[in-house]
């Protein structure tokens, strides 16, 4: 079968989520309001989910529908924002296919044995539907909950997630990462390779299962100069999304401190690029060029400063935003553990409010 024929056998993303504010400023359409979700919603800093989670690891959350399900709805009642976000982990589709990491509590994604040879790359064997059928039940759990709501899924970019595997556990200078890349470089393209394999069959899942967008976090992406992401990390990312461009649900690309790379990370090929909260959108729009829509980008640390300066900044982002195509605003990087839920539920009614005139420019 040609792969033009596999794609007509796909489904089609959910009818009932097309016409949302938030798919609608994905494609850089007008849209009745500025769109809102914030990354790392599901969790952190809501009561309920502590409630929810206690007694339970994380990644064995993950693998329960019954908890991804509610986790990934609690925002979405709570905030009123326009998409919620599968409730997952980087790692989930890594743990899925056997091998052995964990998420250790106050530490991050810990791997005891690190991929260091070509021969670790047989622990890594490629994802099927069936290690992660929770996944897909949870997912149509989700789209028959949240109707005409958009279900974000995701997955971690192949630099990142070969980040933890390499180091063994979260870095701040990923020494042993960039020494891979740089001194065993056809160890380090066959690891991102394989990994972004396992990346997009993991993606393929959500989308097929009913997700209407999908993002890949490059969270450690910032830590590469352009010219070693170019080199090193970009043809990953491009195999990525390329795997999935045939399903037609957009694709949004977000990274950590990325400034520098903005238009690289646009050339992978995301329909829309999230930006942290060092470059102003109008700057980014000129750095990942024109026609793609852009997605952020208050400091999460603003959330914790009086309202009015909550708003004054907001407005900031909303204008700066208009130089783009489309616009969906959130946070430059994930919710702060500690943040008043209240005040996201009041930065949300505020965009909403503040942009809700008519049907305005996705912008």
């Amino acid at each position: 079968m040609s792969a033009d024929e596999r794609a007509a056998d796909r489904p089609i993303p959910n009818p009932a989520t097309a016409d949302s504010a938030f798919l609608r400023a994905c494609r850089g359409e007008p849209v009745p309001h500025t769109p809102v979700w914030f990354m790392r919603q599901a969790g952190r800093s809501l009561p309920e989910y502590r409630e929810l989670r206690r007694g339970t690891a994380m990644l064995e959350s993950c693998m329960r529908p019954d908890l991804v399900t509610e986790i990934t709805l609690q925002p979405v009642r709570r905030h009123h924002v326009d998409a919620a976000i599968y409730f997952s982990d980087i790692v989930v589709p890594i743990k899925a296919i056997g091998f052995d990491i964990d998420i250790k509590p106050g530490v991050g994604p810990v791997a005891p044995d690190p991929v260091r040879s070509l021969a670790d790359l047989d622990r890594l064997p490629l994802l099927e539907p069936g290690h992660v059928d929770y996944v897909t039940e949870a997912i149509g759990m989700l789209t028959a909950e949240l109707g005409a709501t958009p279900l974000i899924g995701f997955a971690g970019a192949p630099f990142t997630v070969a980040s933890y595997l390499v180091e063994g556990g979260p870095s701040k200078n990923h020494e042993r990462t960039k020494a891979m890349m740089y001194g065993a470089p056809d160890l380090w393209a066959a690891l991102l390779d394989r990994l972004a394999d396992i990346t997009a069959a993991f993606l393929k899942v959500q989308i097929e299962a009913g997700a209407s967008a999908v993002q890949l976090f490059d969270s450690w992406a910032g830590a590469l100069a352009p010219e070693d992401y170019r080199r090193y990390v970009l043809p990953a990312s491009v195999k990525v999304f390329d795997a999935v461009a045939s399903y037609g649900v957009p694709r949004i690309h977000f990274g950590v401190g990325t400034g520098e790379i903005l238009g690289l990370m646009s050339q992978a090929g995301a329909d829309v690029v999230g930006v942290d909260w060092r470059v102003p959108l109008d700057e980014a729009a000129r750095r990942v060029g024109a026609g793609k829509p852009l997605q952020g980008n208050l400091d999460p640390a603003v959330l914790f400063a009086p309202r009015e300066a909550v708003e004054t900044k907001t407005r900031e982002i909303l204008d700066a935003g208009r130089a783009a195509p489309g616009h969906i605003f959130n946070l430059g990087h994930g919710v702060l553990p500690d943040t008043d839920p209240e005040v996201l539920t009041r930065l949300v009614d505020f965009v909403h409010t503040t942009t809700r005139t008519s049907a305005v420019h996705a912008g």
